[in-house]
């Protein structure tokens, strides 16, 4: 006996940008594939856009509308990919408020306005669904959600932002300079033409949020979010990662401690074993440490209009499955309530490179100084001694701690510590500062991934 053909999904589109078009495309394009995995036909019923003069390669224009309000009461499924907080909110709020399920690529809303959206999706039984918001292509959200859901997450470190991981790679690759770098990601279109987002780690910041949210069943935020990003780095930093074994990476780090949740997005040496150190160009990688599962790692295009809209129109289809069946996907999880510690409380390691007066015991004043403040060496290395520093003109403001003589030779140091709270790493590098024989903190990083 022929099925009973079932009643057409509408859906409708809030935004056609690059991932927008390659959605409707992929939804028109397959629909008859599509409508087979659902049970029912997908509808695009109306793509929402700010300017109806503006043609859109690809996309039937009697699709587009300027009137998003109207599209999302017509529709079952609103997929929403306009970005930024407003007005992409209030439709998101006004479709679940409808019982229409929400797909959205949103990852500063998310961060930002969770809790209100989630809160909103379970009152009124509906489907809101995030796949594509924090790895592009990469199925993480599901994994980390439902297929860890019997297990204890305890550590997620992640290349989520593609740009950096291009810029940091090209700089490691060709010996680029950091704003050459960024101007190759900017030609290749993998940078936006301002690439603050992405540079001083905003965009990864708003990922971790969410991943930490998901691992730990505890509401993060992106303002709980320790922040800095790749703007500082020099090709000297890269070209010392190398020389003691590691690659430098922008991180998305959330990990669960004793005492409760730290989040933060900061380069870090990866040493090259690690799998994460071989995620080369704009790709992306997650690496999820779970107490039953062990080491899982999650790899694959992060960003583009295809690969996005592939987990896109993932999402797409589970909640048509639910619409059909009269179910509900998974609810937020956020049980836990953790506490979200603060950034001088996270447990990391630091390599620090200083050059210091070349005398006998400088060595052991400095460690002197790590261990007064509960820091541990573990590695020392010495280079070759330099009088360059101070047989040049003198600067203009003088160096902490040092007193100059002319002719004076000077060691570079490369001190790799133990693990220690940040609060204790920074208070030594503030205590190195000071130091008499130190005339120059070069360069200070975390070292994670060990």
């Amino acid at each position: 006996m022929p099925r009973r053909p079932r009643t057409p999904q509408r859906v409708a589109l809030l935004g056609c940008g690059v991932v927008g078009t390659q959605v409707a495309t992929l939804l028109l394009e397959q629909s008859s594939d599509l409508e087979a995995r659902v049970g029912a036909p997908l509808e695009l019923a109306g793509i929402a856009v700010r300017d109806l003069s503006r043609p859109r390669e690809g996309v039937p224009a009697e699709l587009l509308t300027d009137d998003a309000e109207a599209l999302v009461e017509s529709a079952d499924i609103v997929v929403e990919l306009m970005g930024g907080i407003e007005p992409a909110r209030t439709l998101i709020l006004r479709a679940l408020a409808r019982g229409a399920s929400v797909v959205t690529a949103n990852k500063q809303l998310l961060a930002e306005q969770g809790p209100v959206l989630f809160e909103a999706a379970d009152a009124a039984r509906a489907d809101l669904s995030f796949e594509a918001a924090v790895a592009g292509a990469i199925p993480i959200v599901r994994p980390v959600r439902e297929s860890l859901a019997g297990d204890q997450v305890l550590r997620v470190l992640g290349i989520v932002n593609g740009t950096t991981n291009y810029v940091l790679d090209e700089m490691t690759t060709q010996g680029m300079e950091l704003d050459d770098a960024v101007r190759r990601a900017q030609e290749l279109g993998y940078a936006e033409a301002d690439p603050t987002a992405d540079v001083d780690g905003f965009d990864a910041a708003a990922k971790a949020a969410i991943l930490a949210s998901l691992a730990f069943h505890t509401r993060v935020s992106i303002h709980q979010v320790a922040r800095e990003g790749i703007r500082g780095i020099t090709s000297d930093d890269v070209e010392w990662a190398r020389r003691t074994g590691y690659v430098l990476k922008l991180l998305a780090i959330a990990e669960r401690t004793g005492e409760g949740v730290a989040a933060r997005v900061h380069p870090a040496l990866v040493p090259l074993d690690h799998p994460l150190a071989a995620v080369r160009g704009a790709f992306n990688a997650v690496f999820v440490e779970a107490e039953g599962a062990g080491p899982l790692m999650f790899y694959g295009q992060g960003a583009g209009g295809r690969p996005t809209a592939s987990a896109v129109l993932g999402d797409v289809v589970s909640a048509a499955r639910d619409r059909l069946i009269g179910g509900k996907g998974p609810q937020e999880s956020a049980y836990a309530s953790l506490p979200v510690l603060p950034a001088d409380a996270a447990v990391t390691r630091y390599q620090v490179r200083l050059e210091v007066a070349d005398r006998t015991g400088v060595l052991a004043q400095v460690a002197g100084v790590l261990a007064e403040n509960g820091v541990s060496i573990d590695t020392v290395r010495q280079s070759e001694a330099l009088t360059a520093a101070f047989e040049a003109e003198p600067a203009s403001e003088p160096v902490p701690g040092a007193v100059p003589e002319q002719g004076e030779p000077v060691a570079r140091l490369v001190l790799t510590t133990h693990a220690a709270r940040e609060a204790s790493l920074a208070a030594t590098v503030s205590a190195l500062e000071r130091l008499e024989p130190v005339r120059q903190i070069t360069s200070v990083l975390r070292v994670e991934g060990v």
